[in-house]
């Protein structure tokens, strides 16, 4: 994210002009737009001219610069792009003003945003802007006949490829060289600066030593390797708990999500200082206890538009949080710790010390 400007809007409101460079950064701001924002861009729209005096143009769509009042928001992950719709306050011409319009956000796009920002809402903005100078990251996990490779990224890890190609004894056995050819060709076409090679035994090294051979400008983006005891999710899942990622990109978010979900749940299993669920993470909250407060996104955005079940208000939680010295920590749903978090009721805390 790049942050072309910074000031005050009307009546106190914070006002930032920015310009998203990644898909990473149109997820940042999917859970940092709500309703009752504004949002001022470039976009188009289709104009149909029915007046005497101007050229009807069939409802061709015309270049605009508007100003909406944010009513929904939607991240369309797999079109690369952000859709923030609602009704038109400003606009380079008059006669749109009062209609509802969607401005579809692109990357390398600019806009502005006028709102109250929260603090958690303007440590994402930063954080993104500090990770933008943070390298891509592929992590491929090998055991024999199978090879997987992700692409690592703030809103979690996605699947770019996934290879059999079974060894050994029999009719459908294939020379492991095959496996580790069809590794090399996927892995020439990621768009990734570094990247982790993981997996149990000796798998992993012997595909290492081939991509050395046969693809030596893949070889030069490894940038570690890594023990793990399978492929796959949960090789990857391991790779990040080990901090393995954090050592090549410092500013992924995901190995300290699944570092603290796993601290969590060993401390409810051991029953140590750790809570989960609204009531009792609000009640420990108001007692100071709270070391660590985690949340998922995608249920924060949901109750700060009042469209969830939780009877405590999630602002004043982490507001009574960060005002007592606890930190705040919004996980990812689209990751699994994130998940895991949902399962738990979406909120939860690491303790000082223990409330009951």
């Amino acid at each position: 994210m790049r942050i072309v400007q910074r000031g005050h809007g009307a009546e106190g409101r914070d006002r930032v002009t920015l310009v998203p460079e990644t898909v990473d950064d149109l997820w940042h701001l999917s859970h940092v737009l709500e309703p009752g924002d504004l949002v001022e861009g470039d976009t188009t729209r289709r104009i149909q001219r029915n007046d005497d005096q101007m050229r009807d143009t069939g409802g061709e769509r015309e270049h605009l610069h508007v100003t909406l009042e944010v009513e929904d928001v939607e991240f369309a992950r797999f079109a690369n792009r952000l859709r923030v719709g609602g009704v038109i306050q400003h606009c380079s011409m008059e006669d749109q003003i009062g209609l509802h319009h969607t401005i579809n956000v692109e990357t390398h796009e600019e806009l502005t945003i006028e709102k109250y920002l929260k603090p958690d809402q303007r440590d994402r903005i930063e954080e993104a802007a500090e990770a933008t100078d943070a390298p891509d990251v592929a992590v491929v996990t090998v055991e024999e006949g199978e090879a997987y490779v992700h692409t690592v990224q703030q809103y979690g890890t996605d699947e770019y490829v996934s290879l059999t190609a079974p060894t050994g004894k029999g009719e459908y056995a294939q020379p492991r060289t095959t496996l580790f050819e069809e590794l090399g060709s996927a892995l020439q076409h990621v768009d990734a600066e570094a990247i982790i090679v993981a997996g149990p035994g000796f798998t992993k090294r012997d595909a290492l030593d081939y991509l050395k051979e046969e693809y030596p400008d893949v070889a030069e983006k490894v940038a570690t390797t890594v023990d793990t005891s399978a492929a796959g999710d949960r090789g990857v899942h391991e790779v990040l708990k080990r901090g393995a990622v954090e050592d090549v990109q410092d500013q992924t978010r995901i190995a300290r999500e699944s570092e603290l979900i796993d601290e969590l749940t060993e401390r409810i299993s051991t029953g140590e200082k750790a809570t989960y669920g609204i009531e009792e993470t609000a009640e420990a909250a108001e007692y100071g206890a709270v070391g660590t407060l985690l949340v998922v996104d995608e249920r924060l955005r949901t109750e700060r538009q009042d469209e969830g079940d939780w009877e405590r208000d999630a602002n004043e939680i982490i507001e009574t949080v960060e005002q007592k010295g606890g930190e705040v920590v919004v996980f990812s749903s689209e990751f699994a710790p994130g998940e895991q978090l949902s399962n738990l009721g979406g909120i939860a805390a690491l303790l000082r010390y223990r409330i009951q």
